[in-house]
């Protein structure tokens, strides 16, 4: 099977573990083609950079949703796209997780990640978007995370949610108890 991931992004990938002191943990299941990638615990703006960087080590075509006019700025826009932006455009959708539902009916493979947390600092509700759009979807989560303790990115067990929340949701963040934030005191309780 030929490489998602470009040489360039995978070489770059490689040399920033290398440089940082990070391993890979375990990877995004091979018969997983469709998932919600939760991102946990969110406490820097260098998550992105050790999540992005290990995505690319698993060759997993990782997407981020973000405003489509991001994706369209002349060179910024490639920019962005190679960096796994996916163009999303909410002027004729207010529903974020109606769009990302759509992306999901669209595409063949596809691994949508989203911070539930929404913010760096400490938030003990999470934003509920990421499970009612694997709801709806009928796709996993997966628990993608960084363990700043260990210096390990990987991506724990999927989980199938079951249409009860609270009781699904606590099972996830015990699994993210278990991870150290680059500030652990952001992470989640």
């Amino acid at each position: 099977m030929a490489r998602r991931t470009s040489t360039f992004w995978y070489l770059f990938s490689k040399f920033w573990f290398w440089l940082v002191g990070w391993k890979l943990g375990p990877v995004v299941p091979a018969d997983i083609k469709k998932s919600v990638m939760i991102a946990a615990p969110h406490t820097s703006n260098w998550d992105f950079m050790h999540a992005r960087a290990a995505f690319f080590l698993m060759d997993v075509d990782l997407k981020v949703t973000i405003k489509k006019e991001w994706t369209t700025i002349p060179v910024l826009g490639a920019l962005v796209r190679s960096l796994g932006g996916l163009g999303v455009d909410r002027s004729r959708n207010n529903s974020l997780v109606e769009a990302m539902v759509g992306l999901f009916k669209t595409h063949d493979e596809l691994v949508i990640m989203i911070t539930p947390e929404g913010t760096r600092s400490y938030q003990p509700k999470w934003r509920k978007g990421f499970y009612h759009t694997a709801m709806a979807a009928g796709v996993p989560i997966l628990l993608g995370y960084l363990d700043y303790k260990n210096k390990e990115a990987g991506v724990g067990p999927a989980f199938w949610p079951t249409g009860d929340y609270e009781k699904d949701l606590e099972e996830i963040k015990a699994f993210y108890r278990t991870k150290a934030g680059r500030f652990p005191e952001k992470g989640v309780r």
